[in-house]
């Protein structure tokens, strides 16, 4: 729970904890999600660029606080995919995919976004068409002009979909 968590909403102790966010955190290094961004919105993200949550942005600092914010459903999918790389980073998420994840479930402190998939559940429902359950870092733009509107249409809701490779005997 967010709600909790010192980390999730001060910039100061989250770079504490990571102290990787100087390295990541800066315009260089943002200017290779766009390549992530790319890639996410034609197929899949890029696990190389880690650091990068395709076009929502950078994955640092790793807490709630979205300084450059484009909209809700941009700030929205941002704030999920760090809060999925903070829960691998401390141990709570697990890897599940891969040769490594075939019959049981991995440490993973870094991100491999390829093993999620995002769907919009509210305010308005995504269930169909190529971008109806994207990938960390797609684009917004397409599938998610005009799910967002006053009053009763800020809260976004997300179905995370998870990978899972499995072995059977």
């Amino acid at each position: 729970m967010t709600e909790v968590d010192p980390l999730w909403q001060d910039d100061t102790l989250t770079t504490i904890i990571n102290p990787e966010v100087v390295i990541f955190a800066n315009p260089i290094a943002k200017a290779a999600c766009a390549g992530d961004c790319i890639a996410a919105t034609a197929r899949l993200p890029l696990d190389v660029t880690f650091w990068c949550a395709g076009c929502q942005g950078s994955m640092y600092p790793m807490n709630g606080n979205i300084s450059s914010s484009i909209g809700h459903v941009q700030a929205s999918r941002l704030a999920l995919s760090r809060f999925a790389f903070k829960m691998h980073r401390q141990g709570l998420a697990w890897g599940t995919m891969g040769s490594k994840g075939l019959c049981d479930k991995y440490l993973m402190p870094v991100l491999k976004k390829q093993q999620y998939r995002i769907q919009m559940t509210n305010p308005i429902p995504t269930v169909s068409g190529k971008m109806g359950c994207s990938p960390i870092g797609a684009s917004t733009l397409p599938p998610q002009t005009g799910r967002a509107y006053p009053v009763q249409g800020e809260d976004m809701g997300y179905l995370v979909w998870r990978k899972r490779n499995c072995c059977v005997l």
